[in-house]
């Protein structure tokens, strides 16, 4: 037996060293400045009593039928620092919280996909197959880190496929807004969708579907734990064989629409010199009218002095202008 202790004491102190180096010195960790980390014990998440993501500001975008689907726990998040201590049947999940960016068109579960990513093709209005070009702006939340470790199998897929569905929706629905009003008209122009052609409409309101993308993908982070910072389509290609017949067709309108500017241009200018004419002989008039008003006036305070004085004033003026004039010419009186 006494061969056996030595046996018996390095099975202890190996296991002792062991339970050292596993537990305590494996058990320290840290979290960098850009992660998050959540601690499980059993895979239990430590959670922070029995709050939700719905009492929190990010459900304030979800619909009210989503908000039982998507009620996740608020759980106990680890910030950046440490050392940090773990026993080893806890385990620690770090997520990086650090904004990503990523072409629109990445396909997470098929990256050959949408050419290798890089094109995202959608049907307009026309039903004309269109691609589209753009980034997208994203960041893992640390409002609703449940959700992302352990809600959802793959959220960026999920994301992706919740983002794609909205931008189709919008390109095939989409529908130039109406143009505003011209001062000094009664009518509205001719609305630009008018010509049919839903692309050129896309190209000129590229920042109003990025605006709308941005307010419907705000309940993606209460969903699936991944905000969405900003999405920015930056092209929208048609088919090659309709560019040409595009670019035909925006040449006629773009011609059109300068002969129509010229036109009421024109007719702008001679409105202005017709006011400014029917201005100069109004003046003209109230000139005219101006001294025989005054004389006018002139005459009634005359003869609201006395019966006699008007009778003076008219043989006043008489005598003047018998001494300007050299001949006159006075009615016989046959009585």
């Amino acid at each position: 037996m006494d061969h056996l202790e030595p046996i018996l004491i390095g099975c202890i102190v190996g296991f002792v060293v062991w339970v050292i180096v596993r537990c305590l010195i494996m058990g320290f960790f840290t979290v960098d400045q850009s992660e998050r980390a959540v601690k499980t014990s059993f895979g239990r998440a430590e959670r922070v009593g029995k709050a939700t993501t719905l009492e929190d500001p990010i459900a304030q975008n979800l619909q009210e039928e989503e908000r039982q689907r998507y009620c996740y726990p608020q759980v106990r998040v680890i910030h950046p620092g440490g050392p940090y201590f773990k026993w080893p049947w806890e385990e620690v999940h770090k997520i990086s919280v650090a904004t990503q960016t990523m072409n629109m068109a990445y396909d997470p579960d098929t990256p050959k996909a949408n050419s290798q990513g890089t094109v995202l093709e959608a049907v307009t209005k026309d039903q004309l197959n269109t691609g589209l070009k753009g980034q997208l702006r994203w960041r893992i939340s640390d409002k609703n880190l449940y959700a992302y470790i352990f809600g959802v199998d793959n959220p960026i897929a999920h994301v992706m496929g919740y983002f794609v569905s909205i931008l189709r929706e919008r390109i095939a629905n989409f529908e130039a807004p109406a143009p505003k009003q011209l001062p000094g008209t009664a009518e509205k122009p001719e609305p630009a969708a008018a010509i049919g052609i839903s692309i050129n409409d896309l190209r000129k309101n590229l920042s109003d579907i990025n605006d709308h993308m941005a307010r419907e993908c705000a309940s993606s982070e209460a969903r699936y734990g991944i905000a969405l910072d900003a999405s920015l389509i930056t092209g929208i290609d048609p088919p090659p064989d309709v560019e040409s017949a595009l670019a035909a067709i925006n040449t006629a309108y773009n011609q059109v629409s300068s002969d129509i500017s010229l036109a009421q241009a024109s007719a702008d200018q001679k409105i202005v010199q017709s006011k400014r004419a029917v201005e100069i002989e109004t003046l003209k008039a109230q000139a005219e009218v101006e001294p025989l008003s005054a004389m006018a006036a002139q005459l009634a305070t005359l003869k609201a002095s006395g019966s006699g004085v008007l009778a003076a004033y008219l043989r006043n003026v008489r005598l003047k202008l018998f001494s300007e004039s050299g001949r006159a010419i006075l009615e016989a009186n046959h009585d």
